[in-house]
C-alpha cells in the first residue's frame, strides 16, 4: 500500500492540517479505515489518534483510493471540533447502543405456562366438539324482488299552472 499526499493545507484557526491523499493498493483490496489512518500517521509523522479520516472512496476498476483527512494538533482539539459520528467511525468515541437501554425500560413479562404434551393435545382435540353452523333462512322471492326495485311512489295529480296576464 503506497500513500501519496495530493494536497496539504494548514488551518491555523481550527488548529489542524487538512490532507487530500491517494492510496495505491494493487496487491490487495480497499484498505480499512484503521489501515488508512495508520498509513497517514506514518507518512505525516504524527500520532495515530490525532488523524481523523473524513472519507475514502475507491475508484471503480482501479486499485486506487482517494480520500480526505484532518490531522489535529492534539486529541482534545479533535474531540471538541469533530461530530460524534465521525469520532465513532475513527474509533475515538464509543458508540452508544440503544439495545442496552431498551430492556431496562421494558416491563417484566408474566411467567410462562408450560406447554401441554403432544398426547394431551390429541386428547383435547378429540374431546372438543366443533360447533354446528347455522344457516340463516333464505328470503322469499317476493322479498328479493322488493329489495331490488324500490316501491314506486304514487304521483300526485299535477295542477295546471296559472297564466299570467300581460299588460
Amino acid at each position: 500500500m503506497e500513500i501519496t499526499v495530493v494536497e496539504k493545507r494548514e488551518n491555523a484557526l481550527l488548529e489542524r492540517t487538512e490532507v487530500r491523499f491517494r492510496i495505491a493498493h494493487p496487491e490487495s483490496g480497499t484498505p480499512t479505515r484503521a489501515e488508512i489512518r495508520k498509513a497517514l500517521a506514518g507518512a505525516l509523522n504524527v500520532k495515530n489518534e490525532v488523524v481523523i479520516l473524513d472519507w475514502a472512496r475507491s475508484e471503480f476498476g482501479r486499485s486506487t483510493t482517494q480520500g480526505y483527512a484532518k490531522v489535529y494538533k492534539g486529541k482534545d482539539r479533535a474531540l471538541a471540533l469533530e461530530t460524534s459520528p465521525i469520532l465513532i467511525r475513527n474509533g475515538l468515541l464509543a458508540a452508544v447502543k440503544k439495545a442496552e437501554a431498551a430492556p431496562e425500560a421494558a416491563p417484566e413479562a408474566p411467567p410462562r405456562k408450560e406447554a401441554p404434551k403432544a398426547e394431551e393435545k390429541k386428547e383435547e382435540k378429540k374431546e372438543t366438539p366443533k360447533p354446528e353452523k347455522k344457516e340463516a333462512p333464505k328470503p322469499a322471492k317476493e322479498e328479493k324482488a322488493a329489495k331490488k326495485e324500490p316501491a314506486k311512489k304514487e304521483e300526485a295529480p299535477k295542477k295546471p299552472a296559472a297564466k299570467k296576464e300581460g299588460k
